[in-house]
């Protein structure tokens, strides 16, 4: 576990896993998330975002791969997915192994919701090389 568990400390480490992810200053999170679905859940999120991004168990890229499977397999969570889909490429993940993670999940999440996954992974990958 990484440093002090106090809740102010947990609420920080939060606040920058978010800033990474979503590519903001830090201290437009709160608000950011607050707009986005409100101050109790944008709290409770931020405080779990602190220990779920931040131990030492697994990287930051098997942990993005790892979202994004879960992604995938729930279906209908385009917007997440996009966004995760660019913090994996921040964590070091490369397109080929977020394509053949999709391709993966075919056998276990069935070929309709993978394939619609690997879609959006495409789709966000080209905006991000045309931008």
């Amino acid at each position: 576990m990484t440093g002090d568990n106090s809740d102010t400390a947990r609420y920080q480490r939060g606040v920058q896993a978010y800033a990474s992810q979503f590519h903001i200053e830090p201290d437009q999170v709160p608000a950011w998330f607050a707009s986005a679905v409100g101050d109790r859940f944008a709290a409770e999120a931020i405080q779990s975002a602190a220990n779920a991004w931040t131990d030492d168990e697994l990287s930051l890229r098997d942990r993005s791969l790892i979202v994004i499977a879960a992604l995938i397999a729930q279906g209908d969570l385009e917007a997440q997915l996009r966004m995760h889909t660019r913090w994996a490429l921040d964590h070091g993940a490369t397109p080929a192994e977020l394509e053949t993670l999709s391709t993966l999940l075919a056998i276990y999440t069935g070929f309709a919701r993978a394939s619609h996954g690997l879609m959006i992974i495409r789709d966000e990958l080209s905006k991000l090389d045309a931008g």
